[in-house]
């Protein structure tokens, strides 16, 4: 995992005390209280570690560092909003609401508490919610790339492709190498007719991050409807992604993705091919829920 988790001494039982020279007197136990500076440097750096998880992709690892963050420093906005983002990931909606109320009203400027607002209504399906939280966000903090990638969404949601389109542009340019973000780019560009601009997004995305299902299986896709006739590249990018993420072979998902209706087309297309079936039953049987919804 890179560096090892540091541990910290919380308040704890440390001995018993004896009076010397009465030996007769009966052991008094006593509790150790760090001092507040003590305090604030276990908290901060437990909320350092939490921060480490969530980039490692744990958020309910990073919760529960974030959980003894706000109990030592109960007062920190930042704890509550790291809070509130593991817990957000973690698909636990209504305590991230309650953590965000907490770091609100204790910074009601913090940006990150409206990103964080933003996020939870784009969850939540309502993408016209969550803009209005974001662009506050904005009105406060105009370089963080992640909240213009959500803004992005919102628009893609909203059916506003001019809007997503720049926003995923300006999120990929205070972000070098945001992959999504790029990924992205290329939803709303097949979208719009520009399919060529959109496959060379989805082929930077794979040189950035190699074997990323999502682009891959777009890239598939619209090279399939570009050329039926090439087979190789674009077979062994479908069976890649699907053997990767096989929750792609289902075309809800595939929206729920933001995948458009011209994407989703040429991937149904690419998807029938017989030469695919082997691939394609086995994403079946091993994408989520496939038991229930057989």
């Amino acid at each position: 995992m890179g560096r090892r988790l540091r541990r910290f001494l919380l308040p704890a039982i440390l001995g018993l005390v004896t009076s010397l020279g009465h030996p007769s007197a009966a052991m008094v136990p006593y509790v150790f209280m760090p001092a507040p500076k003590a305090l604030e440097e276990a908290g901060l750096g437990i909320a350092e570690e939490a921060l480490q998880m969530l980039r490692l992709g744990q958020p309910e690892y990073a919760a529960r560092l974030a959980e003894l963050t706000v109990r030592l420093l109960p007062s920190d906005p930042r704890g509550w909003l790291l809070l509130a983002e593991s817990q957000l990931r973690s698909n636990k909606s209504d305590q991230a609401l309650y953590a965000l109320g907490k770091a609100k009203a204790l910074d009601p400027n913090n940006p990150g508490v409206w990103f964080a607002e933003g996020a939870l209504a784009l969850r939540s399906d309502k993408p016209a919610d969550a803009l209005i939280l974001i662009q506050k966000g904005l009105q406060l903090d105009r370089r963080n790339p992640g909240a213009y990638f959500d803004l992005g969404n919102a628009h893609i949601l909203l059916s506003q492709p001019d809007q997503a389109l720049q926003a995923f542009n300006k999120a990929s340019t205070l972000r070098n190498n945001f992959w999504e973000a790029i990924n992205n780019q290329g939803l709303v560009l097949y979208e719009r007719g520009q399919r060529q601009e959109a496959i060379k997004r989805w082929r930077k995305v794979l040189t950035i991050k190699p074997g990323v299902a999502e682009s891959s299986l777009a890239l598939a896709s619209a090279l399939h409807h570009e050329q039926p006739s090439n087979t190789e590249e674009p077979f062994r990018l479908a069976e890649s992604a699907l053997a990767d993420d096989p929750n792609y072979v289902k075309e809800e998902y595939q929206k729920e993705q933001l995948w458009g209706p011209k994407l989703r087309g040429a991937a149904r297309q690419l998807l029938a091919e017989p030469s695919l079936k082997p691939a394609v039953e086995r994403a079946k049987a091993n994408a989520t829920g496939s038991q229930e919804s057989e």
